[in-house]
């Protein structure tokens, strides 16, 4: 339940999750690369598909989230992809909504952002391809449950109301994490051993 739909968040949640989106975005134009564009959108794509294949847990869903992958990669270029896949996915299926939209990418592309900035250096100056992959899978499963408990902190914060379902939320993203954990580690120690210059996230400096 990472996509919330319109109608169901209060108005300062609203606002405040468009804050925090809309600072990463313009952060992230601020100081992209020509070359992380196609990364973006790769990313962005993959994100876009594999979020759209839910799978029923209880009286909810979950789907792959693939942050910590993005925020790995990206940095804080995470945001303009997640915004971007989550627009054509509002707009074309109707998944999440248009108002929501802000709170929905701060869920999903702040963890990633944060992960990125105090793994990725670590990730990429691993010994090894196994090594690198294990602090990725640690780094995606974080970033699952912080997604989880992001949503359920916009649940709780709009009505007293969503607490049960903010509970049932945090409780099905706990497998969300291992899969992730899983297929980020695959595919970080992939790229670790074969090429490595792509978990450089190209960003320009802040003052370019």
């Amino acid at each position: 339940m990472a996509h919330i739909p319109d109608g169901i968040l209060s108005v300062p949640v609203l606002v405040g999750g468009g804050v925090v989106a809309a600072a990463g975005v313009a952060l992230a134009i601020r100081r992209i690369d020509d070359r992380s564009i196609p990364r973006m959108a790769i990313l962005s794509a993959v994100f876009f598909v594999a979020s759209l294949i839910s799978v029923p847990i209880g009286p909810s869903s979950v789907h792959l989230l693939l942050s910590g992958l993005m925020g790995l990669i990206l940095g804080v270029g995470i945001f303009p992809a997640v915004v971007v896949a989550l627009v054509l996915q509002a707009v074309l299926f109707g998944f999440g909504g248009l108002t929501t939209l802000g709170i929905n990418a701060t869920n999903i592309a702040l963890p990633g952002a944060i992960v990125g900035l105090l793994l990725g250096p670590w990730v990429r100056h691993a010994r090894s391809p196994f090594r690198a992959g294990l602090l990725a899978a640690v780094g995606a499963a974080l970033c699952v449950l912080a997604t989880g408990g992001l949503v359920a902190l916009a649940l709780w914060l709009s009505s007293s109301e969503f607490t049960p379902v903010a509970k049932v939320v945090l409780i099905t993203y706990v497998p969300l994490a291992l899969a992730d954990a899983v297929i980020t580690a695959a595919i970080i120690g992939f790229l670790a051993r074969v090429r490595p210059q792509a978990l450089l996230p190209h960003l320009a400096s802040p003052d370019r």
